[in-house]
């Protein structure tokens, strides 16, 4: 398509919320509510978390290759309500565990957390493709992205906030009612796109990685999820110990999040002026210096921190809006539109896990080799905490941009 409508956009875009609902619970939530309120043991929460993430990142390739073979008159719809009763049943069952002697308390969690995992991968990966298939035209698939990351923040914020205010109960009466709604907004008013079914063969999981234009945007946005989930998993360890800001945690997140949705129609415009590479290369620049400039904070820059957040939330919104819509274009040039989205959202999809999984492999281990201890605030700890949060992530980021910047990318 030309150019899509508002309607168009929002009504595809707004399954991000309920998508967003399920994501950053599982990940901030889960692991204290089982402890907590439920009793069981860390360890426990510890291996169950990593073996479903494990399976959850390589279920993401079958899936991808499934939904391109599948051929089915309903095209992304079909999938899209595949997802709805394994996300729905299984955020219910994560947060409201009925246990028994019959039904250990751990089986139950290692159960519905699969159950949630397969819904989200099967949704998202859909829903990404869909709107991959929607348009690879320059600034309306920037406009596309942007629409969709946006009301995932919007999502990320409701369910920071709700369980806070109003308690773990109502935030399943939101999702239920967020995902059924989006759902049918989606499937009745959005846009269908193209789906194709392929004879999908073993060889084709490799079809994308022959695929030079993906291979170079792949290891860019590699390199730089890395280097920015590490920040995202020492966050609270900088902010507690280095900065000593512990109350105010949750208002730089917040901070750091509404400049991220405050950002995107900037994004949008550069992109449809420059494209996404370049604008891309703007923001992490921006990224870069944002946290050259964290380094120098002292403990209590209260004001200083939050300006790193706007900051640094200004370039995560081209780091959320540009990526696919950079690989929405390299699927368009190569030809795939239509019938292999799935394919390339697949292995998107699973470097997006193993990005969150290498961040907390490298510098929490790298935290400890250099001495830093939580709750440490002697001059080495503070040091430690600087190489692996700011300087450690430079680096990463400086080889990021000077991918891109060689990536045969810039004329998409």
């Amino acid at each position: 398509m030309k150019h899509l409508s508002r309607a168009a956009l929002f009504s595809y875009g707004l399954f991000g919320l309920p998508l967003a609902l399920v994501a950053l619970p599982i990940y901030v939530l889960v692991p204290q509510l089982y402890a907590q309120q439920f009793g069981l043991s860390l360890t426990v929460i510890g291996l169950t978390l990593l073996v479903a993430r494990i399976m959850d990142a390589f279920i993401d390739l079958p899936i991808g290759l499934w939904i391109d073979k599948k051929n089915t008159t309903l095209g992304y719809a079909y999938f899209i309500l595949l997802s709805l009763p394994f996300l729905l049943l299984g955020f219910i069952a994560l947060f409201h565990p009925q246990v028994s002697e019959s039904t250990p308390l751990a089986i139950w969690f290692f159960l519905s957390l699969t159950l949630v995992y397969l819904g989200f991968s099967l949704a998202s990966i859909a829903h990404n493709s869909w709107g991959a298939s929607l348009t690879w035209e320059r600034g309306e698939r920037a406009r596309l992205t942007a629409v969709r990351e946006g009301c995932g923040l919007l999502g990320v914020i409701l369910a920071a906030a709700v369980p806070a205010v109003f308690g773990l109960a109502w935030l399943s009466v939101l999702f239920s009612i967020s995902l059924l709604l989006c759902a049918f907004v989606l499937l009745r008013f959005a846009p269908k796109g193209r789906h194709t079914a392929v004879n999908t063969q073993a060889e084709s999981l490799f079809s994308p990685l022959r695929n030079k234009q993906f291979l170079s945007l792949l290891s860019v946005f590699a390199s730089n999820g890395i280097s920015a989930a590490i920040p995202a998993s020492l966050f609270l360890f900088f902010v507690s110990d280095r900065l000593q800001l512990a109350s105010y945690a949750g208002l730089f997140l917040v901070l750091y999040f509404l400049a991220a949705a405050c950002a995107l129609p900037l994004w949008i415009k550069l992109a449809r002026e420059f494209g996404e590479a370049r604008s891309w290369l703007v923001a992490m620049a921006l990224a870069l210096a944002s946290f050259i400039w964290a380094a120098n904070l002292a403990s209590g820059s209260l004001l200083g921190f939050a300006c790193v957040c706007i900051a640094s939330g200004i370039a995560l919104g081209a780091d959320l809006a540009l990526p696919p819509a950079l690989l929405a274009a390299v699927i368009g040039v190569a030809g795939d539109d239509g019938h292999r989205e799935g394919t390339y959202f697949g292995i998107w999809s699973w470097t997006t896990k193993m990005n969150l999984a290498l961040a907390a492999g490298i510098s929490l281990p790298l935290l400890e080799y250099l001495g830093y201890s939580p709750g440490s605030t002697t001059p080495s700890s503070s040091s430690a905490l600087v190489i692996a949060y700011v300087w450690l992530p430079c680096l990463l980021k400086c080889i990021a941009m000077f991918l891109l910047w060689r990536a045969p990318l810039k004329n998409l």
